[in-house]
């Protein structure tokens, strides 16, 4: 089957060509021509499967006829990240060549005047994060009365983020006669419950089991100890083939501590997280893009739905929190009918999380053996068996020292008797030891007769010499007889 043949335009079908693509993907095939038919839709397909093309061709042939309204879109398109949002918005100038349509992207991130500006102009298509949809809606520059078309896309990343609240909310703004097609990867309850609410009798249709991931990727699972994280990754990227790369990493600090290291190596890495303002992100997503940095360090801001052709590897650095984010960050390589890989490395602490992603996907993920770390676990034993302990060899090496020179004290003559100041430094020496050691019984059995340690402090403290600093007048006189 070919484009041709799911009952798009002329006009539409040469911008396809025009693009490269000659044969529809399956979710493609089931799903153009009832969008085109006006039916609801409930669309459950991996990532990577071309999703996006599956509701933007037909929508621009839908809305090739009309007219557009100030502050009143004809379209709306729900995005959970500004990064899918733009992509999206590149479909539709890609596709729409031949059109002549409309459209404003509605994101955080940037100023609101030129935003604004665009919806009062009047658009077909309106391409919008919920956030900044509904912020807009509060200030009155928006209406969605005339807004007959709802697309809810990533609809369980949606989720993720707490987006579900803001989409029910914008669903009772919009007219109830409309056509809603709701796309995602995996289908939770919460989701199927807003489908069955929001949804006039869907059309569903799934191309592959839910959670499931791209047979094209090679998938393995490296366990390493945590300290070894960073040396095993520099292995495995020298070691590969890489052409491009994605590494995961769970937290923004993560990512920046990592691309920083990686920076240091001579990796050419560059970093995106939700902390980065919308232009960076968007810049950085250019160069990586452009080849001029083959390795993206990202948060799972970049897991979902971002389509950059090449990319061969994706690494895990952290094993994901949630299952279904394992299936859409791999889901970055393997794209389009090509291969790709993915590892991710995995530590003691994140064996549960593992266990969840192979019961999701319903396969058994095979286990790589770095050298590295494996080399240096496999030798810390023997290190630690042949080197003692410091303090005990000590008190090993102490010990013997000590009963060799005993019979030598015993069997010695009695020696001379020393001048009083070279018994000083044995007398002193032996006064902490004595201290030190009557902290429990022995000063107690002190106390009673407490002459003997006034004795011996005086001892110590060696001949008086009288007053060793000005000598007062007073003591120069002396009373008569």
């Amino acid at each position: 089957m070919s484009f041709a043949d799911l009952g798009l335009s002329d006009e539409l079908l040469r911008a396809v060509t025009d693009a490269g693509y000659t044969d529809p993907t399956p979710i493609q095939k089931q799903a153009i021509p009832s969008v085109l038919m006006g039916k609801d839709l409930i669309g459950i397909a991996q990532t990577g499967t071309g999703k996006t093309a599956a509701f933007v061709l037909p929508m621009i042939d839908i809305l090739g006829e009309g007219r557009t309204r100030a502050l009143m879109p004809r379209s709306l398109i729900l995005e959970p990240t500004r990064e899918l949002a733009a992509q999206v918005a590149e479909n539709f100038v890609k596709y729409g060549t031949n059109h002549k349509l409309s459209m404003a992207l509605l994101i955080g991130g940037v100023q609101m005047g030129d935003q604004v500006k665009a919806l009062e102009k009047g658009v077909d298509v309106l391409i919008a994060t919920p956030g900044r949809l509904m912020d807009l809606f509060g200030r009155g520059k928006i209406l969605l009365t005339g807004c007959n078309l709802l697309v809810i896309d990533e609809a369980d990343r949606m989720l993720d983020m707490g987006f579900i609240p803001d989409i029910e909310e914008i669903c009772t703004k919009l007219p109830k006669q409309r056509q809603t097609l709701l796309f995602s990867a995996t289908m939770p309850p919460v989701i199927k419950k807003l489908a069955d609410k929001f949804l006039t009798d869907p059309k569903r249709v799934e191309v592959a089991r839910p959670a499931t991931a791209n047979v094209n990727i090679k998938q393995w699972v490296v366990p390493v100890a945590a300290s070894d994280k960073r040396s095993v990754l520099r292995d495995l990227l020298r070691a590969e083939d890489v052409t491009t790369a994605i590494i995961f990493c769970n937290r923004k600090t993560t990512v920046r501590d990592l691309n920083k290291s990686l920076q240091k190596s001579g990796f050419r890495s560059t970093e995106i997280h939700g902390d980065m303002e919308q232009s960076q992100r968007i810049a950085e997503l250019d160069r990586f893009k452009a080849g001029t940095v083959n390795i993206l360090v990202a948060s799972d801001v970049a897991a979902r739905g971002l389509d950059i052709k090449g990319v061969s590897h994706v690494y895990n650095f952290d094993a994901p929190w949630h299952p279904d984010d394992y299936v859409h960050r791999i889901g970055r390589t393997g794209r389009a009918g090509a291969t790709g890989v993915a590892y991710t490395l995995v530590t003691s602490e994140d064996a549960e999380n593992i266990a969840e992603i192979e019961k999701l996907t319903g396969m058994k993920i095979e286990r790589l053996k770095p050298a590295n770390g494996e080399t240096a676990r496999e030798e810390a034993p023997e290190k630690r068996e042949t080197a003692p302990r410091r303090g005990r060899g000590r008190k090993a090496e102490a010990e013997p020292r000590k009963a060799e020179a005993t019979p030598e004290v015993e069997a010695a003559p009695e020696p001379a008797p020393r001048p009083a100041r070279e018994a000083e430094p044995r007398q002193r020496d032996a006064a902490p030891r004595r201290e030190r050691g009557g902290r429990g019984r022995g000063r107690d059995e002190e106390r009673p007769g407490q002459e003997p340690r006034r004795q011996a402090q005086s001892s110590q403290d060696g001949p008086d010499e009288g007053w060793n600093g000005p000598v007062p007048d007073f003591l120069k006189y002396t009373l008569g007889a």
